[in-house]
């Protein structure tokens, strides 16, 4: 039986460049290594630029900690795209002579687009102990509440201050449509996580909608509607008013920062329209007791309990 104390979680997230000078070898990490045109680098540089930095690194080894006092456990951190990078963290878990870890992928719903990737280079990064490896919590209970309580708050606030009811879009990154028609689940639990935290809310079917933001600037068609086209949509019914709760992000990053924050905000704007948007899990506490519910329910049936 393995020792307890031989036992750790291993988060997994997407990574973020510590400044805009690092954005062009970011952003070939995100691409397998495949150049980006030129407009496009500079535009990502732009929005960064406008947002300083992103947090999410930052945020991501807090939710490391949270973790950590949640289960008394050690928590390692791994990130795909930038450091510190998956690899790392697995060959500190190898010094520190770790046998078994729960990895947990920072994105609930289950993409090879981010969820798969993240599986690829956890199998190459040389581990040494066994690995239970979580491949979708897009539904699990406490999510959902974490969920529905910034969207409750954050969407009373945003009623008193416009003095009227506002219909909410939930949103997560989109994908490249190819990938929903070769079979990912992603989009399919992306709209349950929306439809069980409006449930959780609560809200009536007629206040609610779902569209993909953040989609990509090459490969062909992206996942949608997008939030513009959703924002139309509503705009044509006669609303003037918008409450945006991110579902597909645990934390501030560039598509909430600035996607939403200053991108569809303006858009609003011009559209005659205002748009207030949930806090960000962040420092969440049902988060960090969502992932520790996660692994001890995975460690259990190891005969490990933590």
């Amino acid at each position: 039986m393995t020792n307890p104390e031989k036992v750790a979680a291993l988060l997994l997230a997407h990574g973020s460049p510590d400044s805009v000078k690092d954005i062009p070898e970011f952003l070939l990490r995100v691409t397998g290594w495949r150049p980006l045109p030129e407009e496009a680098i500079e535009e990502i540089k732009h929005r960064y630029g406008l947002i300083g930095r992103s947090p999410l690194t930052k945020l991501t080894l807090k939710q490391g900690e949270l973790l950590s006092r949640e289960l008394r456990l050690p928590v390692y951190v791994g990130m795909r795209n930038w450091k510190p990078f998956i690899a790392e963290a697995v060959r500190a878990m190898n010094e520190n002579d770790v046998q078994q870890a729960v990895a947990i992928c920072l994105a609930p719903q289950n993409s090879r687009t981010s969820v798969g990737l993240y599986q690829s280079a956890l199998a190459l990064s040389g581990a040494s102990f066994d690995i239970e490896f979580v491949e979708s919590w897009h539904d699990h209970p406490l999510l959902i509440k974490a969920f529905a309580q910034r969207l409750r708050v954050g969407r009373e606030v945003a009623c008193r201050e416009a003095k009227v009811s506002m219909p909410v879009i939930f949103t997560a990154h989109s994908v490249p449509q190819r990938t929903i028609e070769e079979g990912d689940p992603y989009e399919i639990q992306a709209k349950e996580t929306a439809a069980l935290v409006a449930r959780a809310a609560p809200l009536e079917p007629a206040e609610w909608t779902f569209a993909f933001q953040s989609q990509g600037m090459s490969g062909g068609p992206w996942l949608g509607p997008t939030v513009e086209e959703t924002i139309l949509g509503l705009k044509a019914k006669g609303e003037r008013c918008v409450f945006i709760q991110p579902v597909g992000f645990l934390c501030d990053h560039v598509e909430v920062l600035y996607d939403i924050d200053i991108g569809f905000k303006q858009f609003a704007e011009k559209e005659g329209m205002r748009l207030w948007r949930a806090e960000s899990l962040n420092g969440s506490p049902l988060l960090a007791a969502a992932l520790a519910d996660i692994v001890r329910t995975k460690l259990v049936p190891l005969g490990i309990r933590v």
